[in-house]
């Protein structure tokens, strides 16, 4: 029986994916899989049965990667699965800027007597603007990026975007009326508004800092629906002070922020949609049982995609799945060991991405799985598992 973890409270649309062969575990130390969502797991231990863990949710900044990753336990991610929740309140935000309206409702409920005259004198106060016909640019050109820049573009901003790295996929899916530039110096002159969609990495943090800030055309509304770190919070206040960002709009509630004149705090709502609790728990729960059960990798942060369809429809005997490094001559080292103890190699696969690769074998005979994987250990084999 199959042991999973659910450290946070799990979508049961994720849950009823796993079949009669799993049983769920308090206690992630006894876990095959684990499915996550915010929980911290930077100070756990992770026993050396856990095979992977899927985090429901893009973001993967509370799990160890690199431990992770020298372990040879494969971590997962949902991009995609809550973008629609978070483009729709990006936008809701667009609208909730240029029209003031936390300023505007937090008033309204101060008006005690004579409510329709009051609100005739003072309504003006909160007069705004409308964002059609404003320049939006979008830094960041993935899943959500994408939808921002469409969604904005249907309502009638002038769109611009930028992504130094899109992919062909977002290439595609972009409304071809966007333009893209090369380089943030590029976009920040031009923006009315700024929605950033950047992931949170060593090279990110802090990107917006005072020199982005000058660049930034003066009165811009600043959107970060992305990560918190991105943003230097001393130059993003002196930047409200001097007037070059009128209004800086949050889903990281920062306590340096918090009541401060132009912020706007929204509680970390983004992916907090029904739907999007949904879609990214039954998204984690599908990919971490297609590995346990079928080697398969797909949207994985540490390890390369790789797939050979269904176990069972392979008709194979045994399938091997093997972590390692990406060195030279890794995969003959490993065909090399088939070979020697006369194993027929029936169908295989080999990705690499960076620096660490998956190989699948699919073989038409049993083997002592301990045997075959103690001759396949030598430097660069991280991890060794049989699927039968």
């Amino acid at each position: 029986m199959l042991k999973i973890a659910a450290l946070n409270k799990i979508s049961p649309a994720g849950l009823s994916k796993f079949t009669e062969g799993y049983t769920f575990t308090d206690d992630a130390r006894l876990a095959d899989g684990i499915l996550v969502r915010s929980h911290d797991m930077h100070g756990m231990d992770f026993p050396g049965r856990l095979l992977a863990i899927a985090r429901a949710g893009a973001g993967v900044n509370n799990i160890p990667v690199d431990r992770c990753t020298e372990q040879g336990i494969v971590v997962f991610n949902t991009p995609g699965a809550n973008a629609n929740a978070v483009k729709e309140l990006v936008i809701a935000s667009l609208f909730l800027a240029a029209r003031n309206l936390p300023a505007a409702l937090e008033w309204v409920k101060t008006l005690k007597s004579d409510v329709a005259k009051e609100t005739e004198k003072g309504k003006g106060r909160f007069a705004g603007s409308e964002i059609a016909g404003k320049t939006l640019g979008v830094a960041g050109l993935g899943a959500i990026g994408v939808m921002v820049a469409n969604a904005a573009e249907r309502l009638g901003m002038d769109v611009i975007g930028y992504d130094p790295f899109i992919t062909v996929g977002s290439a595609h899916r972009l409304s071809n009326r966007i333009p893209v530039v090369k380089d943030l110096e590029s976009l920040l002159p031009r923006c009315d508004y700024l929605s950033i969609h950047i992931p949170a990495m060593e090279s990110t943090k802090a990107m917006f800092n005072k020199d982005r800030f000058a660049q930034m055309k003066k009165g811009a509304c600043f959107l970060n629906f992305s990560r918190d770190n991105l943003v230097n919070h001393d130059d993003l206040l002196s930047a409200i002070g001097s007037g070059i960002v009128s209004k800086y709009i949050t889903d990281f509630p920062n306590g340096e922020l918090l009541g401060k004149e132009g912020v706007i705090c929204i509680p970390h709502l983004g992916a907090s949609t029904e739907e999007a609790e949904e879609c990214c728990a039954a998204m984690a729960a599908e990919q971490l049982i297609d590995y346990i059960e079928n080697g398969n990798i797909t949207n994985s942060v540490n390890f390369p995609a790789c797939g050979m369809g269904h176990f069972r429809e392979s008709q194979a005997v045994c399938r091997v799945s093997i972590l390692n490094r990406n060195k030279p001559a890794m995969l003959s080292k490993i065909t090399s060991v088939f070979a020697d103890a006369d194993i027929n190699i029936r169908d295989m696969i080999n990705k690499s991405a960076g620096g660490y690769a998956c190989t699948m074998i699919d073989i038409d005979s049993e083997v002592n799985g301990r045997e075959l994987a103690g001759r396949l250990q030598c430097d660069g084999i991280i991890s060794v598992r049989i699927i039968r």
